[in-house]
Parts: structure tokens; sequence; C-alpha cells
């Protein structure tokens, strides 16, 4: 989570340097910390499974694991929703944090290679 907020810094301030506007960097931030949030979520939770299944099992260890997966799902539905603007049953594509944070560093780097061959033609 701390390598997402660090590039999620990274863009916005590149949003704002390149005079793209604050808006965009909000957008930005915004978009690239959500995702690492819910990659972050989505480790913790493998993270989990794979700690509860190699211990010695319980039905209490069940439960508490059952609740912590409940309790991280219903928060990566909700900063889905914040990020995307719309409920997860009604996207077309699933969306993982990993490819939120793909998705902006992508458009960052189009975007570096467009400024790149417009200075060229100059």
């Amino acid at each position: 989570m701390v390598v997402g907020f660090i590039i999620a810094a990274y863009l916005g301030i590149n949003k704002l340097v390149t005079k793209q506007g604050a808006l965009a960097a909000f957008h930005t931030l915004k978009t690239t910390i959500g995702g690492a949030i819910l990659l972050g979520l989505e480790i913790l939770v493998a993270a989990d499974l794979v700690r509860t299944v190699t211990s010695k099992p319980s039905l209490e260890d069940a439960f508490i694991l059952g609740l912590i997966v409940v309790i991280r799902t219903i928060l990566s539905m909700s900063i889905q929703i914040e990020i995307e603007g719309v409920l997860p049953w009604k996207r077309a594509l699933l969306t993982s944090g990993a490819s939120v944070i793909a998705h902006q560093i992508n458009e960052d780097g189009s975007r570096k290679e467009k400024n790149k061959s417009s200075k060229v033609g100059r």
C-alpha cells in the first residue's frame, strides 16, 4: 500500500506540474490511492487465508476469518463504488486494485509519449 501511495503522489503531482489542472490531479490521486487500498485489501485477505489454513484449524479461527473476509469485502465494494461511481454489479468488467493502478500508470506513460512526439514535431 505504501508503494501505491507513493505512485499516487507522483502521478498527482505530475498532473499538477504539467498544468492539466487540479481536478485531473485530484481524480488521478483518488483513483490511484483507491486502487492501492483495494490491492492491499486483496493481499491481506489472501494472507489471512494462508495463515488460517497453515495454522491449527479451529472453528473459532474459521469464524474470525469469515468475519474478516466479510468486512474487507464490504470495504472493497465501497472503495470501488467511490472510485468508479457505479455499483460493482452494474459494471461490464471487474476491476481489481492492481488494474486500477496499472491504468493510471499507462495513462501517465501514454501522455508522456504524446508530449515527446509533439515536441519532436515542432
